[in-house]
Order: structure tokens, then C-alpha cells, then sequence
């Protein structure tokens, strides 16, 4: 299996269309946000990993998201996956992370033992600070 892509979104909508096919509609696609007007907060942002089994591909597998900041985990999702051969499946991750300071924090996915795609993500400063 594969990871086509992975996003952090404000919302998910899925609906089937002729052939058949599946639409993934992904609203609100970002990788940052403004903080609150104070620190300490606890933020969390919904991430969207899209993965592809191949056709005769296995099918089951591991998506595993590490939370990194400063290289240091400060969160972690593991989620058992399964995705019919030949066709895509996604998944939603959501952690709870605690800033105390503005900065980025990268979200490390990858399935099994495969290659590792990095997704930044910032809390950035409210006008004016």
C-alpha cells in the first residue's frame, strides 16, 4: 500500500458518482491556523491520509502518525488499515497536541515499514501579537 496524500482539513464529505467512482470532497485544506488569544492551548487538527492498494496488493497494513516538534514526539495514532486491492481508502487522525509557544509541528505518517511522508503544520501568532 501507498500513501497518495495527507492533509490536514476542516472537513470530509465522500459520495458516489456514475461508474461507479467515489469522490473524496476535502474542505478548508491547510497547514496552518491562528492561536487563540492565549498560551498554553491544545490544538487539534484533523489530518486526511489517502492510501491505494494495488491491484493484487495485500490489502491490510499499519498507518502509524507521529506527532514531532523541535524532533521530539509529543503524540502518536496507530490505526489498523485495510483497503480492498485495487482500489483507495482514507483515514482520519486527530491528536491533541499542547503548544506553549507559537511554532510547527511536523505529522509523520507512514504505513508498515515504508517510506515516511511529512506534513507541517503551524501555530502562528493572532493579528497584532
Amino acid at each position: 500500500m501507498q500513501i497518495v496524500a495527507a492533509v490536514f482539513i476542516e472537513e470530509i464529505d465522500v459520495r458516489q458518482v456514475p461508474g461507479p467512482s467515489t469522490r473524496i470532497d476535502l474542505t478548508g485544506v491547510h497547514f496552518s491556523a491562528v492561536a487563540p488569544e492565549s498560551l498554553p492551548s491544545v490544538w487539534a487538527p484533523h489530518l486526511v491520509v489517502i492510501v491505494r492498494c494495488p491491484a493484487g496488493g495485500d490489502g491490510s497494513g499499519v498507518l502509524e502518525v507521529v506527532y514531532r516538534r523541535d524532533g521530539a514526539q509529543i503524540a502518536r495514532n496507530v490505526q489498523f488499515l485495510q483497503v480492498e486491492p485495487g482500489k483507495f481508502s482514507f483515514r482520519l487522525v486527530r491528536a491533541e497536541m499542547e503548544f506553549e509557544d507559537y511554532g510547527t509541528v511536523e505529522a509523520h505518517c507512514r504505513l508498515g515499514d515504508g517510506e515516511t511522508t511529512v506534513v507541517p503544520y503551524t501555530l502562528l501568532p493572532p493579528p497584532g501579537a
